[in-house]
């Protein structure tokens, strides 16, 4: 099991968090997030996927974006098409395609997504695109049809450790846990000690 910390923004909180060695760190690269990077992002090192996330982003954006920050994975938050994930993915970059889900979800449509993406993500439908800081029925998920790997994110904690200890016995592709908001001090600056505490208990369940 990965684990993906998404929403950092702060150079100095970054580099700490970097000690830790998440699979994946993600910076937003939307300007009507809170946590928006606007300015220059720290070299990673190569065992960190360093991770953009865009919603309904124009491509030349995605491109100069990719150049400028050293991107490796691509997160796409919005609306996007299986023609704009394929378009990405000839970028030679990882594609994480995100879904919103609440009480019900068709899988049926991530079937045109499946040659194009590398990674889907289910996060909670809420009023933003992502990081609203609370969790849906996971066991929904249940029902997942394909092999292609995904990423749990929405709300996930501390707190949530035994569920996900039982979440995780039904054997689906699980890829990485995504985290954000339940480790933050306040929007862009995560608590790094509790992002330690999780990563060790993390690979105990």
């Amino acid at each position: 099991m990965k684990l993906k910390v998404c929403g950092m923004r702060d150079p100095k909180n970054v580099e700490a968090l970097k000690s830790i060695q998440p699979d994946y760190m993600g910076f937003i690269f939307w300007s009507q997030s809170a946590r928006y990077v606007n300015q220059e992002t720290p070299i990673l090192s190569e065992s960190i996927k360093k991770t953009g996330v865009f919603v309904d982003a124009s491509l030349d954006y995605i491109e100069t974006t990719i150049e400028n920050h050293h991107l490796q994975t691509i997160q796409l938050h919005g609306n996007e098409n299986p023609a704009y994930c394929k378009i990405i993915r000839s970028m030679n970059k990882e594609v994480i395609k995100a879904f919103s889900i609440k009480e019900k979800f068709d899988f049926e449509i991530l079937e045109p997504y499946l040659p194009h993406c590398d990674y889907f993500l289910f996060d909670t439908k809420g009023e933003l695109p992502g990081g609203n800081g609370y969790t849906f029925d996971w066991t929904l998920l249940k029902n997942y049809p394909y092999s292609t790997p995904f990423f749990l994110s929405g709300g996930i904690g501390l707190e949530h450790l035994s569920e996900l200890q039982t979440f995780i016995k039904n054997n689906l592709p699980i890829h990485a846990l995504d985290v954000n908001s339940k480790f933050e001090l306040k929007p862009g600056l995560k608590n790094i000690e509790k992002i330690k505490q999780f990563k060790e208990k993390l690979y105990e369940l």
